[in-house]
């Protein structure tokens, strides 16, 4: 008899901005090549034009969830924990703290857990303070109570071992694709809709959220003196004092381009063409986004998180995080360099073995799977 996975706690899939959504929509169809799984990934409907579908063979469900973040994750959540007592699931995924609030409730339905944890989210800059203690709690509920762990970076792994004595997590990165490639016409059309030309441009990705800094990049861009355009791919998913302030920074710094959210060929062909790529956040998981920008082969300059540490870039790629000044200069040095040889690093980054260890983890709890 197959068996079936559950998943919650992305916002869904494909095409969903954020680590979270890239992780699932690269690592279930990749474990759905290697193992005779059924999967179905529960989306939060505001995201996703489907009630139900499938993405490579993988059953995708969207529940209703509150566009409130302070609700939204907690609330669907919930939802998706009681759906699971009527889909015959043997294992349920849970991805991140916010909606790890609810494996004991998932332990008390009978489920088997797996709880992967994404990074401590209410270290983010977003979050009040009684948010902040949901996600803590969310933590230390998932991370007592799941039947395995998953963590994907070290730091995370040495934060759970001290905070909440858990020694039995399993450590596998997030991963990156290896680009495809596009038409010269579709890098031409894409390009010439923001007036780009390849490689003439530095870029950025993320949502407008305060622990991106991206207020910091545009700041430094502006003192660099650099006179190629930055291009900032993304938006804000819930519209916010902060987002609507970076915008109106961003209109009023010349050379800026805001593109908003782009996804499939679109966001490949700008991100890919770029002359660099720059993240300059306070707090990260381990960036899929830098990942992405390394398969591309784009020198990066990343602030001196522990998460982007852990990737062990050239010492030169780094700055002093919220150091606008150590940021335009970074922008000023390198802003000429060309491309970059991640082949070796790239190695530990590859979906098809992070989804053999995810099945592995599987069958740790339930012999039949794998």
């Amino acid at each position: 008899m197959t068996q079936k996975i559950t998943v919650i706690g992305t916002r869904g899939i494909p095409d969903v901005l954020g680590g979270v959504e890239t992780h699932c929509q690269n690592m279930y169809p990749a474990i759905k090549q290697q193992c005779d799984v059924d999967i179905c990934v529960i989306a939060r409907s505001p995201y996703v034009g489907y009630t139900q579908s499938s993405y490579k063979n993988i059953e995708t469900l969207a529940l209703w969830a509150p566009k409130k973040r302070s609700l939204e994750a907690i609330a669907h959540s919930v939802l998706a924990a009681f759906k699971t007592c009527f889909d015959k699931s043997d294992i349920v995924h849970v991805h991140a703290i916010g909606p790890g609030l609810v494996v004991p409730l998932l332990r008390l339905l009978g489920k088997k857990v797996v709880f992967t944890h994404h990074g401590p989210d209410y270290e983010r800059q977003k979050w009040g303070g009684l948010a902040k203690q949901a996600l803590l709690l969310g933590e230390k509920f998932a991370v007592k109570y799941a039947s395995e762990v998953i963590v994907i970076s070290e730091v995370i792994n040495q934060l759970i071992q001290k905070k909440h004595g858990r020694m039995d997590a399993h450590l596998i990165y997030n991963g990156v694709n290896k680009p495809l490639p596009l038409s010269d016409e579709t890098i031409s059309k894409t390009l010439g809709r923001y007036n780009l030309q390849p490689k003439n441009y530095l870029v950025a990705v993320g949502r407008f959220v305060e622990e991106k800094g991206l207020h910091d990049l545009i700041t430094a861009y502006h003192q660099s003196g650099v006179s190629i355009p930055l291009v900032l791919i993304g938006d804000a998913d819930h519209p916010s004092d902060y987002s609507l302030r970076l915008k109106e920074l961003a209109l009023k710094t010349p050379n800026v381009i805001l593109t908003g959210f782009l996804k499939g060929d679109a966001l490949a062909a700008v991100f890919s063409q770029a002359r660099m790529f720059i993240m300059p956040s306070y707090h990260e998981g381990l960036p899929i986004a830098l990942l992405e920008a390394m398969s591309y082969s784009l020198p990066a300059i990343v602030s001196d998180i522990p998460a982007n540490l852990e990737v062990a870039l050239p010492g030169d790629a780094y700055f002093n995080v919220g150091n606008v000044a150590d940021l335009a200069e970074k922008i000023n040095t390198r802003a000429a360099l060309d491309t970059a040889d991640y082949s070796d690093f790239l190695k530990t980054y590859d979906w098809r073995e992070i989804a053999r260890k995810t099945i592995s983890v599987y069958h740790t709890i339930d012999k039949s799977i794998g």
